[in-house]
């Protein structure tokens, strides 16, 4: 469970991990593309100056001749240069595209090289990069050749900044995209964390939040509470979430279940006092209003299915009562050993058939002194409805290694060893027709054990059929007061 809730606490660090980390790439790539784009409008841009001078000094030979070629400085100057050619070299543009370069060096071979120093460096590359124009003038190959050292200084200088700018973005975008991650995943972090605490039933949530909750899952209804949602191809926090949605969603499927149960079962119980009491009104109204001997055995019998009525509907309202956490719980010390003599007393003036016997050392508790008498009572009870006239029932209380325990041994019909798991459940009997018979309604042990696991307790059952049954309602010791209690003897009746 404490992995569970990490797991919930950390919601989102994958994901926004993946998402960042997925973001981030995609920015470089765009970074990446925007570069890509940058060079190739730097390498139209060239194109298009190399072709425009190459053109000028083709109109300038046309107009003035060919200048000596050893008294050039003056294209130099301009970043141009005039060679002499053993042939034409180079690509020759495609006839359907010539017409937009310019009317001059249509008919131009083209050379694109970049001379390499040796001892020059990296970012000194392109410094030397030449375009060539080869074409015949004057009968002659001649190469018109175009250098960029001032728009290639230009376009590195623009790239640099443009690089620098695309570093820092990138890093102040890792931080800023987390958070904002984050944020738009928060929704799923309150869910998962509000369904994994319905599913530890550690708190309750509001009507909003639980509308909330709902709307989230509202595909899922009463007639399909075995969907579950699909973990498969999740990221860890979205598994985490699904896991404990799945979690609650198959702890309200066995409440849904057992709720289905307990009404059909509670339907069941309060027919059959429903019926005899009809049947008995029916004879009251044949026979009854003449016949003294049917009034008073029908008042009698209506008397005690009234009375079987009202201790099962008090049953399943404190049950109610329970599920709902409504009910208060008063805490105080008290000494389970005096609450047992209580009892011990009680009963003895009550059931004479039984021999009854009581052993009890100081067990001080802190719980609701009220619930855990009831309890205590459902537990002896127990005992007297199933064993037999003149059997034996015995009272404990012990104090050991931080537990106190209330425990009632009698020497009944004992339970079967198949029914053991089941008699906490509630409207549950090991034979229906024994209960019937000792007027059992099958709650009284689903109540005791409320009220026990209410206090941090629990019930311990040790049982053998035609040997009797051991039963302890067992609670947390609390530190005795430095006031001396009582040690109670044992008792025999």
């Amino acid at each position: 469970m404490k992995n569970k809730q990490e797991k919930v606490h950390t919601i989102g660090f994958s994901l926004v991990s993946k998402l960042n980390i997925q973001l981030w790439f995609r920015l470089v790539g765009t970074f990446l593309m925007l570069n890509i784009v940058f060079v190739a409008a730097s390498a139209v841009t060239l194109g298009v100056l190399a072709e425009r001078r190459a053109a000028q000094v083709v109109q300038q030979i046309e107009a003035y001749g060919l200048p000596d070629l050893a008294e050039s400085s003056w294209l130099a100057s301009q970043g141009l240069e005039i060679r002499e050619q053993d042939a034409v070299e180079g690509f020759l543009i495609p006839e359907h595209l010539q017409r937009v370069f310019p009317r001059e060096t249509r008919s131009a071979r083209r050379q694109v090289s970049l001379p390499r120093d040796p001892e020059a460096p990296l970012y000194r590359i392109l410094d030397n990069l030449e375009y060539r124009l080869v074409l015949e003038i004057e009968d002659s190959p001649l190469a018109i050749v175009i250098h960029f050292p001032a728009e290639i200084w230009v376009l590195k200088t623009v790239f640099i900044v443009l690089l620098v700018w695309q570093l820092v973005t990138a890093i102040r975008s890792i931080g800023r995209r987390a958070e904002l991650i984050r944020r738009v995943l928060r929704p799923i972090s309150e869910l998962a964390q509000q369904t994994q605490t319905l599913s530890r039933d550690e708190g309750r949530l509001s009507i909003a939040q639980m509308q909330a909750l709902a709307g989230t899952l509202d595909e899922i209804d009463a007639a399909r509470l075995d969907r579950r949602i699909d973990l498969e191809g999740t990221q860890d926090e979205l598994q985490g979430l699904a896991t404990a949605i799945n979690s609650l969603l198959d702890r309200i499927n066995e409440s849904y279940r057992l709720q289905a149960r307990f009404v059909s079962d509670a339907s069941h119980e309060l027919r059959t006092p429903i019926a005899a009491i009809q049947g008995y009104v029916n004879l009251l109204d044949r026979w009854g209003k003449n016949d003294p001997e049917a009034l008073q055995e029908s008042i009698d019998a209506l008397k005690e299915e009234a009375a079987n009525m009202k201790e099962l509907v008090e049953k399943l309202l404190f049950l109610a009562r329970g599920d709902n956490l409504t009910m208060q719980i008063h805490l105080e010390n008290f000494d389970l050993a005096i609450l047992a003599e209580t009892l011990f007393k009680e009963t003895e003036m009550i059931d004479g058939g039984h021999e009854f016997s009581l052993a009890a050392e100081p067990a001080l508790v802190r719980a609701d002194q009220g619930l855990v008498k009831q309890a205590c009572r459902i537990l002896l009870d127990n005992a007297i409805k199933y064993t037999p006239a003149g059997g034996s029932i015995r009272l404990m209380v012990s104090c050991a290694d931080g537990k106190a325990r209330f425990t009632v041994q009698d020497s009944g019909v004992g339970i079967p060893p198949d029914d053991l798991p089941h008699i906490f459940d509630r409207f549950y009997r090991a034979e229906n027709s024994r209960a019937r018979a000792t007027g059992g309604t099958g709650l009284g042990l689903s109540i005791a054990k409320w009220i026990a696991e209410r206090h941090g307790g629990y019930l311990e059952v040790l049982s053998r059929e035609d040997f009797g049954t051991r039963i302890s309602f067992v609670l947390p010791a609390h530190e005795p007061e430095p006031e001396a209690i009582t040690v109670l003897e044992d008792k025999a009746i």
